[in-house]
């Protein structure tokens, strides 16, 4: 038994050294790759019910200059992102009447250039600078309420409750609303559209080639007149030849 037992040692350590030579021969996981940048229309995607806000963040470009700022900004972004319901919700034709620059800024206000999670909404200063601005270049700004835990959104012409977040990790959160955040330095009740139509006069209308050519009455009126005179010259003219 002891001559079988010396026989398989060195069996046995070979077959040892084999199976670590084995294992260390294996080749390590590989490491993880970088992660995929952040893309606001994949979220918006992924949350099923934000076909309209995708569009106008497309047809805008809003869309691409969120996901470039947004991957290169260490203040990371804050979304809100109406439904397709409170785009439906508009009155008709409150899009359409819109210019394309003030397309770009309505959907510029509904982004703020800074990370925000609901606990910060939750007691934030006010105003919240958007990514919108006007002429002179003042900035729009939201107002945010709280009431318990919850969170409401103010423009100054609309209010709504923020919703649940579709994304609430860094470099950005996106958060649902139930009405389309219409700013009121665009939808004020004082505000005209620039594509409005002037004030019309109660006078009646006079085209420019009635103006030139003047009334009917200022037309028959000077044409008495010359005839009567040429009347009057021709009994001159008569008289004299009689007398001559």
């Amino acid at each position: 038994m002891a001559t079988i037992h010396l026989t398989l040692a060195p069996l046995l350590i070979l077959a040892a050294v084999f199976l670590s030579t084995e294992i260390t021969a294996q080749p390590a996981a590989p490491a993880p790759g970088p992660a995929a940048p952040t893309n606001i229309t994949a979220i918006l995607e992924k949350g099923g019910q934000f076909a309209t806000f995708i569009h106008l963040l497309n047809t805008t470009r809003v869309g691409n200059q969120i996901n470039i700022q947004v991957n290169s900004s260490s203040e990371g972004m804050t979304v809100f992102a109406p439904t397709d319901n409170a785009f439906q919700n508009l009155k008709p034709g409150t899009l359409n009447k819109l210019s394309y620059d003030d397309q770009v800024k309505l959907i510029l206000y509904h982004v703020s250039p800074k990370f925000y999670t609901l606990d910060d909404l939750l007691s934030v200063s006010n105003p919240v600078r958007t990514q919108a601005s006007g002429r002179d270049s003042a900035v729009y700004g939201l107002n945010f309420t709280s009431q318990g835990n919850q969170v409401n959104v103010s423009t100054g012409f609309v209010e709504t409750r923020v919703s649940n977040a579709l994304r609430k990790e860094r470099p950005l959160a996106v958060y649902v609303v139930d009405m389309v955040l219409l700013p009121e330095e665009m939808f004020g009740e004082n505000k005209v559209s620039p594509a409005a139509p002037g004030p019309k006069s109660n006078s009646p209308d006079v085209s420019d080639d009635q103006e030139k050519a003047g009334t009917p009455s200022d037309k028959s009126g000077s044409g008495e007149m010359k005839a009567g005179l040429g009347l009057a010259l021709g009994l001159v003219f008569l008289c004299l030849k009689l007398f001559v």
